[in-house]
């Protein structure tokens, strides 16, 4: 291959992205956090996606924060976060700051391919003008533009980059083929071409507003068997026997797929005209779950003689998901803030997350591990996240002390526990 690859965000997307392309090609690893960069130049990935063995086998990989060293570029994949703001509208700035670091290297003849989920058209409506304003260059003239959505699943060492089918699309047929062939160089899964960049966002964007709609579903299932005083998990069970029934458990919905990509959609749909209502329906019912728990905790409180001003509860979790290191967006946080608006002294336990990004991101202080002894200060426990390192905690010492435990993964012993979600 004699294309020099430069990708641009260095996150859980564009690490491994990277790390590939860096095996059999130059590839320009590009990202604005110093810090990030001078840890990778050191063989170590913070997000525990990439071992320092798997970085080393990048040997045309290089690393840089300069925007100068992209010049060498002629195929450019941006990777960057889209997150959403406080009124849950698309956050497209680092979208914008990308498009317009490549732009001011753009050459002609280059191509700057996009993985950022976005809504349908975003690419060709608010990324190429970015493009075309700070490089001067015509597009589908000059410069080539593509669309593959990631589909990175951050922790899962089963499905990888390399093993999953990469949809690519390109803005014009030979955009398109140059897209494809590049991805087949590294994606064993095989690719999936699509018609239009357009296509490609609309597929990407509905991958996790359905995993959200099916997750809202057994989240109002959970609170229907609540009242009737029926374990949810029982019941999933029971129905998982049927050979067609969908296997979605109840639980908080966050990170920066699930609980931001409808979000996406739905902007995009009110923008020409239509209101959605399902999707906007299970992201409402999704984003009041920690609200949700913290009042079945409170009332568990309760009903245990334990007094809620002042309780001392205990919080195990803060990640976004199990036996991972990302927080962003954790809906803990709802539970944890709930519980603090009753007045509860909270504390917060995680071996997974960084104390420095939880205190930076939530201005929580972690406690480096949780109280066990005879003299156990803790009313509640939630167990908001299932990490394989809370099996070594010995729940037995919290129900003899009559201690609520509530267990929002259905992943303790349901005899040691109170309620589950």
């Amino acid at each position: 291959m004699n294309d020099t690859i430069a990708v641009i965000g260095l996150g859980y997307v564009g690490l491994p992205l990277a790390v590939e392309f860096g095996k059999i090609t130059r590839t320009i690893g590009f990202d604005i956090r110093s810090l990030r960069v001078n840890e990778l130049i050191e063989g170590c990935d913070r997000t525990l996606e990439m071992t320092e063995k798997q970085l080393e086998s990048a040997g045309f990989l290089e690393y840089t924060t300069k925007a100068k060293d992209l010049c060498a570029a002629n195929i450019y994949i941006i990777t960057v976060p889209t997150p959403i703001d406080k009124y849950k509208r698309p956050d497209l700035v680092p979208l914008y700051n990308a498009s317009e670091t490549v732009a001011k290297v753009l050459s002609k003849g280059d191509i700057v391919i996009y993985e950022s989920t976005v809504f349908p058209s975003c690419t060709e409506e608010e990324c190429v003008p970015v493009l075309e304003k700070y490089s001067g260059l015509k597009f589908n003239v000059d410069f080539f533009c593509g669309y593959s959505p990631e589909r990175i699943n951050p922790s899962d060492k089963k499905h990888t980059l390399c093993n999953i089918v990469k949809i690519t699309s390109g803005s014009t047929p030979e955009a398109a083929k140059r897209v494809d062939d590049l991805y087949k160089t590294i994606i064993q899964a095989g690719t999936h071409p699509v018609s239009s960049i357009k296509v490609a966002e609309a597929a990407k964007v509905i991958e996790n507003s359905q995993r959200d709609l099916n997750i809202a579903f057994v989240n109002e299932l959970a609170k229907i068997f609540n009242i009737l005083e029926i374990d949810t998990a029982e019941v999933l069970d029971a129905a998982e026997t049927k050979w067609n029934f969908l296997p979605f458990r109840p639980g908080l919905v966050g990170g920066h797929c699930i609980g931001v990509d409808p979000y996406y959609l739905t902007y995009k749909a009110q923008s020409m005209g239509y209101h959605p209502q399902i999707i906007l329906s299970g992201r409402r019912l999704n984003d009041n779950m920690g609200m949700y728990v913290a009042n079945e905790v409170v009332k568990l409180l309760i009903r245990k003689e334990h007094k809620v001003y002042g309780a001392n509860v205990l919080v195990l979790g803060i990640t976004f998901k199990e036996n991972c290191t990302d927080i962003r967006n954790s809906r803990a946080i709802d539970v944890i803030n709930e519980l603090k608006k009753y007045e509860c002294n909270v504390d917060v336990y995680d071996p997974w997350a960084d104390a420095k990004e939880v205190k930076g991101e939530y201005g929580l202080e972690l406690v480096k591990s949780p109280t066990f002894d005879e003299k156990l200060k803790y009313d509640a426990v939630v167990l908001a996240v299932s990490h394989d390192k809370f099996k070594e905690l010995d729940f037995k010492k919290f129900s003899k002390k009559n201690v609520v435990i509530y267990d929002i993964k259905s992943f303790l012993d349901k005899t040691i526990v109170d309620k589950r979600l």
